[in-house]
């Protein structure tokens, strides 16, 4: 329990706080982390505020993007990206505005289903964050439609799903882009989840795709072998991550749980960009 490279706050879908994610990392004994929250970067100022108190502690700002592709979605991870740049803070606000609207339209669907949900419930579960579908699911499991979480996307909520809604498409390459433009590392996240990986792997390579997280939450160490296999056929670098998002959630691995080798955290570290080398963020 070293490294982990997939976290959550308040900002996206998270349970915790910037600043209480950061003491909890350190109360778990994590000494390289990054936190890579759904199309927002607005917790990494407060988290670098508390990373100041633990000097050991080595934190990497982050993002998790989703992306549309046939069958489903891919999620881009950017690792070292720069949270101040202007033009990522715009686009980033316009996605957050097609969360809202999208949110809003699952929410319709659903009443159609019989499961209404009020919006007002979501809001406030989503509080700051920008919202999402997790927050849609978590005001389903608190109605009693669906016992958890991943039983709201499974049945109700996931891509294909009766209340799925697609949202403003965005490509995977124009997630690497994005994140190329800003200084930063582009990585395909739970690679596991992705449909017809084989198939699209070469092209997101193509694209300027530089890692995939290999060290996931739940995956087997089969299914670890695999990727790294597939990491070392297209030139990738390895990543992992528990993808926490905060204490008490049943289908929810443990901060720092996703058993990521410590040399996969100190690899990552030395791709810094020089933005990061120079100056504190």
């Amino acid at each position: 329990m070293i490294v982990d490279l997939h976290l959550h706050t308040t900002a996206s879908d998270g349970v915790l706080a910037p600043s209480q994610l950061v003491r909890s990392a350190i109360e778990a004994g994590l000494e390289i982390i990054a936190i890579t929250d759904h199309d927002s970067t607005e917790g990494l100022g407060e988290a670098f505020q508390t990373a100041r108190a633990y000097p050991r502690l080595a934190l990497i700002p982050g993002i998790e993007l989703g992306t549309d592709i046939p069958e489903g979605e891919a999620h881009i991870l950017g690792y070292f990206v720069d949270y101040r740049d202007i033009e990522l803070q715009r686009t980033l606000a316009r996605f957050r505005d097609d969360r809202i609207a999208r949110a809003r339209a699952m929410l319709e669907r659903l009443a159609r289903l019989g499961m209404p949900v009020e919006w007002a419930r979501v809001t406030a579960i989503a509080g700051e964050a920008a919202l999402g579908r997790p927050h849609v699911a978590h005001a389903m499991v608190e109605k009693g439609y669906v016992a958890t979480v991943r039983e709201a996307f499974d049945r109700f909520l996931g891509y294909g799903r009766p209340a799925y809604v697609e949202r403003e498409k965005f490509a995977p390459p124009e997630a690497i882009s994005l994140i190329q433009r800003v200084h930063g590392l582009a990585v395909l996240a739970h690679p596991m989840f992705v449909p017809h990986l084989d198939r699209l792997l070469p092209a997101l390579a193509e694209a300027g795709l530089e890692g995939m997280e290999t060290y996931y939450a739940f995956a087997s160490p089969a299914v670890r072998r695999s990727l790294l296999k597939k990491c070392q056929r297209h030139g990738l670098f390895p990543t992992g991550g528990s993808d926490y998002h905060g204490p008490g959630l049943a289908e929810e691995c443990t901060i720092g749980g996703a058993g990521v080798p410590r040399e996969v955290g100190e690899a990552l570290l030395a791709r810094a960009p020089e933005w990061v080398r120079s100056a504190r963020p």
